[in-house]
């Protein structure tokens, strides 16, 4: 009989360390990592002189004030976890723009996982994604550290550590975070993209472009790192990589009506008023309520002379977006240019009210 109660309970330890493995197998295999395009980089708004002739264009998905979509707000960035029991994608461009939550599985629950037998740093890091899920970054960054100071080479905790110093607005720190887990793994595409925008961020738009490269070298078609680092490259005024990125860009996202803004933008900048026109054109097609589009266009209409379309357009901008400041100042320039002097000042005062 006692053979028996022997042979059961170690049976029964068997079975519970067989569901163990069973638990933790299932909950590695649906943490899996998962990679997914997001939309572009901040690209701050040129102010315009309201004595200066030449119109300003305002390249695609820049505009910090004047714009009234997120998507035309942001770089191509998607902050999310990966790594060994990893939580997948990539950024930035589809920032074209959506923004990823840092984690793709249920939510585990950590009390059975200690029971189970977790490690202490996956405990804190699983802890600390629940509350960046959650947006509370500060509690996740206690969680993060937690997580590192047990295991100072858990790559996904420093990845995940930088994408809430991100959140933050802290680049320099989300920065350290993603340089410390390239040397630990430097064949995460992402990662790199993640350290481009932070630099881009910063103004640094060299050493971001450099990141942008390797992430792009890592993964081709990495849309993301793509619109990411066409931005840089506009910012530090090469316009020919500009339109070269574009060109990629619109091959993979034909739809992308921010990126056909972009290279607009990049041609008046070469002074091929032609081609910006057709691109801004073709941004306006795709997306019939894209205010930036119908300001550059006309700009572009308005530098080839053609006035009345260009204030067609403005008048579209303004209606679009009543709060587009710029707008107004070209519109100014326009009538006064026609002599209606009236309604240039009211418009001139209305962008300086609006800024």
């Amino acid at each position: 009989m006692t053979g028996n109660v022997i042979i059961c309970h170690k049976r029964a330890s068997f079975a519970v360390k067989l569901l163990f493995v069973l638990v933790l197998t299932c909950f590695l295999l649906t943490c899996k990592n998962k990679e997914k395009t997001s939309e572009p980089i901040t690209e701050q708004l040129l102010e315009t002189q309201e004595t200066e002739a030449e119109p300003e264009i305002i390249d695609a998905g820049t505009l910090a004030d004047s714009l009234t979509s997120d998507q035309e707000n942001r770089t191509q960035v998607s902050y999310q976890s990966t790594g060994s029991y990893t939580l997948p994608q990539a950024i930035g461009g589809r920032v074209n723009t959506r923004e990823l939550d840092p984690v793709n599985y249920e939510n585990p629950d950590l009390n059975v996982l200690k029971q189970m037998g977790a490690q202490q740093y996956l405990i804190s890091f699983l802890a600390g994604e629940q509350h960046y899920k959650a947006g509370d970054y500060d509690k996740a960054l206690l969680e993060y550290n937690a997580s590192i100071n047990s295991n100072g080479n858990y790559a996904d905790a420093l990845i995940s550590r930088g994408n809430a110093y991100m959140k933050k607005g802290d680049y320099s720190r989300a920065i350290d975070d993603y340089t410390r887990s390239i040397r630990l793994d430097s064949g995460k595409a992402e990662v790199y993209n993640y350290r481009g925008y932070a630099r881009a961020e910063r103004g640094e738009y060299i050493p971001a472009i450099e990141d942008f490269t390797r992430a792009v070298s890592l993964n081709r078609n990495y849309v993301d790192a793509l619109i990411n680092r066409s931005h840089s490259y506009y910012q530090t005024g090469d316009y020919d990589k500009t339109i070269e990125d574009c060109n990629q860009i619109i091959r993979l996202e034909p739809s992308n009506a921010y990126i056909w803004n972009r290279r607009g933008s990049a041609w008046y900048q070469k002074r091929n008023e032609d081609r910006a026109i057709a691109d801004f054109t073709e941004a306006i097609r795709l997306r019939s309520d894209y205010a930036v589009a119908f300001y550059n266009r006309g700009n572009a209409l308005y530098s080839k002379g053609e006035l009345d379309k260009s204030l067609a357009d403005l008048n579209r901008a303004i209606s679009i977006n009543p709060s587009f400041a710029d707008a107004y100042t070209s519109r100014g320039n326009i009538f006064r240019m026609m002599g209606i002097n009236e309604s240039a000042e009211a418009d001139y005062a209305t962008a300086r009210r609006l800024k």
